[in-house]
């Protein structure tokens, strides 16, 4: 990735002369597993982009109860969609693992999480590609009613079914603990984000014996790198395509959110090491049609923003 952050042996971040987060190279020498989960993560974004959900069967099946051969249509067009739904939650449960591993070693003794970031980038990008398909997914979701209402009329026909004697597929059976954690799941608005932010919480809270600002620390840095990089033409200009963009400004919504998540007084307050103001400001200077959202993920899934503690100028950029 280069030289990924001269920028952490400064005391003051805005003063680096030089720095620079390659996120379109990796690097060879990542742990196996964390590569299975990112290979998985494009896997997972590219059925959600193609889900078009059973709309028009479950209709047709709810207009006309009586008529069995529709119920049996409904029922055979919605059980591939639970057999995907399943593996997204799935998944989820295997990035709040992944994210753990790399919480850990991005925050273990005896090096600081900036010299982690140092000498250890390609975890740092993998970090940041667990971000990039977070707020990938979604957006995607959210942009998608589909999911919850195949979903949700699949766990109203289920038992019926049964009786009607419709073949339940093994891949799609969600027995009734695994459908009430898919129905909360699905029912958040940014449910992959959730997620994350919940695991780092628990990973500190579960890791008492090491201080809170190594964790935070490692989220600051990595938002006041992403800042840098899009407010700076000589940074940009090394990005190769507006896909690249897009990734480091999600990048940093993503490490402001857990950071606000994770620190006892949150992003927003003055005593915040990340520099708020320029993350909006940098967010609302793009002309990407994404922004809206990033902005938004700002506003509705941090936790502190409305305290006291937030600037009024603050509050008034993101409203």
């Amino acid at each position: 990735m280069g030289n990924l952050l001269k920028v952490l042996s400064n005391n003051d971040l805005e003063q680096c002369p030089t720095f620079f987060l390659d996120f379109e190279r990796g690097n060879s020498c990542v742990e196996s597993k964390l590569n299975l989960v990112r290979r998985k993560a494009q896997s997972i974004l590219s059925e959600l982009q193609s889900y078009r959900g059973a709309g028009q069967e479950i209709r047709q099946a709810i207009q006309n109860p009586l008529d069995l051969h529709l119920q049996e249509e409904a029922w055979r067009a919605v059980c591939p969609l639970v057999a995907k739904l399943k593996r997204f939650y799935e998944f989820s449960l295997r990035l709040e693992n992944a994210l753990h591993s790399l919480l850990e070693a991005l925050t273990s003794p005896p090096f600081a999480p900036t010299q982690h970031l140092e000498r250890e980038q390609a975890l740092a990008k993998q970090f940041a590609e667990i971000l990039h398909f977070t707020l990938s997914f979604d957006e995607l979701k959210m942009t998608n009613p589909a999911i919850q209402n195949d979903f949700s009329y699949y766990r109203r026909t289920v038992s019926r079914n049964r009786l009607n004697n419709f073949q339940v597929d093994a891949e799609s059976e969600v027995n009734n603990e695994m459908a009430n954690r898919m129905s909360l799941f699905y029912a958040d608005a940014t449910p992959m984000l959730k997620t994350l932010s919940n695991a780092t919480t628990k990973f500190v809270s579960e890791n008492k014996s090491l201080p809170i600002e190594d964790t935070t620390d490692c989220l600051s840095t990595m938002a006041c790198v992403c800042r840098v990089m899009l407010e700076t033409p000589g940074y940009r200009s090394r990005f190769t395509s507006n896909e690249t963009l897009l990734f480091c400004m999600r990048v940093m919504v993503g490490v402001i959110i857990l950071y606000d998540h994770v620190h006892p007084v949150g992003a927003f307050a003055k005593t915040s090491k990340i520099d708020m103001k320029g993350c909006i400001k940098v967010l609302k200077d793009q002309p990407s049609t994404s922004t809206e959202g990033l902005l938004n993920a700002l506003r509705y899934t941090t936790r502190h923003l409305h305290d006291d503690s937030t600037s009024k100028q603050i509050r008034a950029m993101l409203q």
